[in-house]
């Protein structure tokens, strides 16, 4: 079951997966090179620090070991004297446990990066399963473990046996000389060995972390189907925006609806297309107020008759209007002539008191390029 699920889940992990596995603290780690990145610190730590840590290790040790007379019968000295070695050991330890912590860190974010997470921290009762646990001792995972334990037993065991039995005749120098100088020479040849023995981890962590890697990408690999489920959920249900796009325009057709009665005059086609403009002394060029095509022309056109706002038949006008205005925007230039004529014929009837009724223009100057209609003949 586990294996179909693998070869379904062919597709690399997308950025908002790989965001979602850091938010719940899932990111590549080498404990192999943390270990190796610690072990090769601390020995070279201590052996930068050659004589000096060795003679102050001694130092600590001969005033830990010394008992006067006062400190055994009076608390305060004894007191006291366990505050100056607790002072002594951290100022010998502080530069060592220094460089550990930035070995430590460096390591961590060599392949992870920086992550802070709780969640990380919750209590996870699915890992107290036993059966769990067996199932991963078993599985490929628990035998590749076996395995790279197995070759750092054997590389680091094998190093260490060559190391000693190559130093072995220094090991017996010390014995032969005086307690310090001995002291720091067996000190200072067991941090070395330390040290090239903590150098060998560097193979296991070099061949742990291409295959940490790659386990992290393949347990976030994706099939077809959650791409396309994450595609929906980021962008969106195609039908749930097809409903918000058809909310939107009704209630933009419902402003619109609602600026006709303000319109000076409806041009129309007479049938097909209607277009509500409107022009005031504020306003730079006349402004659109409505438009539509069709069962919106006639609601156009009904409102219009409502609040007795007058129509005119301009087809060529009407067409180039509805093409190349959009609603509550100024009109293109090329149609201010155009539209001039039929505002100066409405303002003609709004001053009429009696007599006869004015002429409606009948030859509107329309650019042949903006009228639609002239372009499909042409075509």
């Amino acid at each position: 079951m586990a294996e179909e699920q693998d070869t379904e889940r062919e597709l690399p992990a997308s950025q908002k997966r790989l965001d979602e596995a850091r938010e719940r603290g899932q990111v590549p780690r080498s404990r192999e090179l943390t270990t190796a990145v610690l072990l090769i610190a601390g020995a070279g730590a201590c052996l930068m620090s050659g004589p000096g840590l060795m003679h102050d290790s001694a130092e600590f040790l001969q005033n830990g070991l010394t008992l006067s007379r006062a400190s055994a019968f009076d608390t305060h000295v004894a007191m006291e004297q366990a505050g100056q070695l607790m002072v002594q050991g951290a100022r010998i330890g502080m530069p060592v446990l220094a460089v550990l912590f930035l070995a430590a860190s460096l390591s961590q974010l060599a392949i992870g990066g920086w992550l802070f997470t709780t969640e990380a921290m919750m209590p996870d009762f699915s890992r107290m399963n036993p059966m769990k646990g067996l199932s991963n001792m078993f599985s490929v995972h628990g035998l590749t473990e076996l395995l790279k334990s197995l070759a750092k037993v054997g590389l680091v065991g094998g190093t260490a046996a060559w190391l000693i039995w190559r130093d072995r005749a220094g090991l017996v120098t010390p014995l032969s000389q005086n307690p310090g100088a001995g002291f720091e020479l067996a000190g200072s040849l067991v941090f070395r060995d330390f040290l090239a023995i903590a150098a060998t981890l560097i193979v296991v962590a070099a061949a742990d972390v291409p295959l940490v890697l790659w386990r992290h990408a393949k347990g976030l690999r994706m099939s077809k189907e959650e791409v396309k489920r994450e595609a929906r959920e980021t962008d969106g249900d195609p039908h749930i925006k097809g409903k918000i796009r058809q909310r939107q325009r009704e209630a933009a057709r419902r402003r619109m609806m609602s600026n006709v009665p303000k319109a000076d005059v409806i041009v129309t086609n007479p049938t097909h297309y209607a277009v509500a403009l409107a022009y005031n002394d504020g306003m730079r060029a006349p402004k659109v107020l409505a438009k539509g095509a069709d069962e919106v022309a006639a609601r156009i056109r009904e409102l219009g008759a409502e609040h007795n706002i007058p129509l005119l038949e301009a087809p060529p006008l009407a067409r180039a209007l509805y093409a190349h205005a959009e609603v509550e925007q100024e009109i293109p230039p090329a149609l201010f002539n155009a539209v001039a004529q039929v505002l100066a014929y409405v303002f003609q009837l709004r001053s009429m008191t009696t007599g006869r009724r004015p002429a409606a223009p009948t030859d509107i100057p329309v650019p042949l390029e903006l009228d639609p209609h002239n372009q499909e003949a042409q075509a």
